[in-house]
């Protein structure tokens, strides 16, 4: 169960609306129907959609998961970058979802990790996230720790939420990053002109992202991204923010989608933290995946060829320079 108590600031907005911009999880539509269940309280009574929120009131959110999503273990290969007894870190690939849902009840990585360690997941997550951690979006390939006890998640949960956990992300954008390092720290929340989308907005949570440009192409730029919070969708929101779209993201790109990839150039390739028993300090990596690769040799190619072409028209123009001294 989540609370939230309600600020001088944010008093006066109706409860489904302030449900919605608390909770990244949450639709406004999906907030009515909790409200109307019963399973949204304000200070422990139940309250009509329409009730408007004031300051010190205590809004109690019971998310229940449908009973018709039955979770069972499924034969899907996983590449399994580390595993020891209390945890196992894989390489989700692009188009995983993490954990069955609505429209996902089956072929997730939840249901995988059931298959390879039986019973020995933390219970922590509920029955439909068995051991996760911390997530990421379907679309987003890269590193992600599952936890095998209670032990362990209850540890890496405190190392996240501390900011001791390095997430390093490298992202392919449109457009050429101009500086070489940048930290884009702007508050994220649930779009107010589409509930599906999450975007940049005053009342938001914190996010911070940092971003280092590791290199330049023509239209493009290749970035090394570090984030300090996990709000849902962050880089896509903030890179997008600010002008630099990731390639294939086609929720938060206008649609654009020029190298014709399913699914964004984002990829979690490195996570730094400690081993939630033993304290030993661990550094775990991905290489990108293949459908990233080619674009990046594709734009390896397409500069070279540039670079030739230039190097040709100097040498042109030096020949001609020499032919006007004689």
């Amino acid at each position: 169960m989540e609370k939230y108590i309600v600020e001088a600031e944010e008093q006066g907005k109706r409860l489904d609306m302030y449900i919605s911009s608390k909770d990244e999880e949450l639709t406004r539509t999906s907030a009515q129907r909790l409200i109307e269940q019963g399973d949204i309280l304000v200070n422990n009574k139940k309250v009509k959609v329409a009730y408007k929120v004031s300051e010190g009131d205590i809004i109690a959110v019971e998310k229940q998961m449908p009973k018709e999503i039955e979770i069972k273990a499924q034969n899907i290969p996983v590449d399994i970058v580390y595993e020891d007894d209390d945890i196992i870190v894989v390489n989700k690939p692009k188009g995983m979802v993490v954990h069955p849902a609505n429209g996902n009840p089956d072929g997730t990585l939840v249901n995988a990790i059931m298959s390879i360690c039986k019973d020995s997941l933390s219970g922590i997550g509920g029955e439909i996230r068995p051991g996760i951690v911390h997530r990421l979006d379907k679309d987003t390939s890269g590193l992600l720790i599952v936890a095998k006890n209670d032990k362990a998640h209850v540890n890496m949960s405190e190392q996240i939420k501390n900011h001791e956990v390095k997430k390093t992300y490298i992202a392919l954008v449109r457009g050429v990053v101009k500086e070489n390092q940048a930290t884009i720290d702007m508050p994220i929340g649930r779009s107010n002109s589409d509930r599906k989308k999450m975007a940049v907005t005053k009342t938001g949570k914190n996010a911070v992202t940092h971003i280092k440009v590791l290199k330049r192409y023509d239209k493009y730029t290749l970035l090394e991204v570090n984030i300090e919070t996990g709000r849902t969708h962050q880089i896509r929101v903030h890179l997008s923010y600010i002008g630099y779209p990731i390639i294939g993201d086609c929720v938060y790109s206008n649609g654009k989608n020029e190298f014709g990839v399913v699914g964004q150039c984002l990829h979690a390739k490195c996570l730094e933290f400690k081993h939630p028993i033993t304290g030993k300090s661990m550094k775990l990596e991905a290489e990108l995946p293949e459908y990233f690769l080619e674009i990046l040799k594709k734009l390896e190619n397409e500069q070279d060829g540039e670079t030739k072409k230039e190097l040709s028209k100097e040498l042109s123009n030096i020949i001609i320079a020499l032919a006007k001294i004689k």
